[in-house]
């Protein structure tokens, strides 16, 4: 799930320096990113619909309705990079105790529409094989490393488009705007995956009143895999603006029903009354899986010739070695160096 299938990413390691996995990697049901990419010539499709219900009792209204948030990844050129468009629509009815008749308003707009690129800028698992068993000692290969807590650690660069008269953003705003944000990542062993997310949304963009329109948003996500097909998460979004802010908690899971297919659920809330919110979505993500691994040929300073030759020929052992002289040692060597 978002970030990401915990299960899955708990397996990152063991596949070195490539970011795709045998199975989906998806960033629901939370609002968070993951670090890793989905893979080069992946296509990933997260999308899901929420029932919304918020109670402001200080200015005497609420809002009921629904939604749907969507994402749509692609792995392009190089395994750290992914490209991200994503977004928020919904249709609501909000009503207005404030004065002596009830007052109903339809509602209906983007809550957000963003685009742009994520890149990995460090992988901890790209020295993984730098970091060997010690054949000689048992309890050094199990003493605490401290490596073990740094991050995988990927930026984000975009831009949000917004438009005239929307309910849901700060009056007067409009157009595109830009939006930064650094993800980080920690996969522990068991399963358990540890995600952080900073952003900075509308950058430089001024509402009606001259004021600064720009969010800063926090994001804290959990995840456990129980099994081969469960995972649970919880997680903390904070909120900081002029307009709008708040203090949001997630709890939920996601099944993984094919390789490439998952769905999941969560429900959102808060603490507050300026509004209270709470929200139960429902999802799924899809990935079309269109990638193939690289062949990485080592350059051993043979043509292509020579080395047609050299594998040809009859007297040649294929680790390097005549085959009759091995066959006479009494033991075997110890290592064999390939070609």
């Amino acid at each position: 799930m978002k970030t990401y299938f915990a299960l899955i990413l708990s397996i990152i390691p063991l596949i070195g320096f490539a970011q795709y996995t045998d199975v989906i990697n998806s960033n629901r049901p939370g609002a968070s990113k993951s670090a890793y990419a989905v893979g080069v010539n992946v296509i990933q499709v997260e999308a899901g619909i929420y029932y919304v219900k918020e109670d402001h009792i200080p200015l005497q209204y609420d809002v009921s309705g629904v939604g749907t948030n969507f994402a749509a990844r692609y792995g392009l050129l190089w395994e750290p990079l992914e490209i991200i468009v994503d977004g928020n629509f919904q249709t609501d009815t909000y009503t207005d105790y404030s004065s002596t008749i009830d007052s109903d308003y339809t509602r209906s707009n983007m809550k957000y529409f963003s685009m742009g690129a994520k890149y990995l800028i460090y992988d901890p698992n790209k020295k993984a094989g730098e970091d060997k068993p010690n054949l000689y000692s048992w309890k050094a290969n199990r003493k605490f490393k401290w490596s073990r807590l740094i991050p995988a650690v990927s930026i984000y660069a975009g831009a949000n488009y917004d438009t005239e008269f929307n309910p849901y953003t700060p009056y007067g705003i409009e157009g595109f705007s830009p939006k930064v944000s650094i993800a980080t990542q920690h996969n522990f062993t068991n399963g358990w995956v540890f995600i952080m997310n900073l952003s900075k949304n509308r950058i430089g963009m001024k509402d009606s009143s001259d004021e600064d329109a720009s969010d800063l948003q926090y994001i804290f996500t959990l995840t456990h895999g129980f099994g081969e097909k469960w995972v649970a998460f919880g997680e903390y979004q904070g909120i900081k603006s002029n307009f709008y802010a708040d203090d949001l908690f997630r709890l939920g899971g996601a099944y993984l029903w094919k390789k490439n297919l998952q769905f999941d659920t969560a429900v959102t809330f808060n603490v507050k009354d300026t509004p209270t919110v709470f929200n139960l979505s429902f999802g799924a993500s899809y990935r079309l899986d269109l990638h193939k691994d690289k062949v990485i040929s080592e350059d051993n300073g043979t043509s292509a010739k020579e080395e047609a030759e050299r594998l040809n020929n009859k007297d040649y052992y294929k680790f390097g070695e005549d085959e009759d002289k091995d066959k006479n040692k009494d033991t075997a060597p110890t290592e064999y160096k390939m070609d």
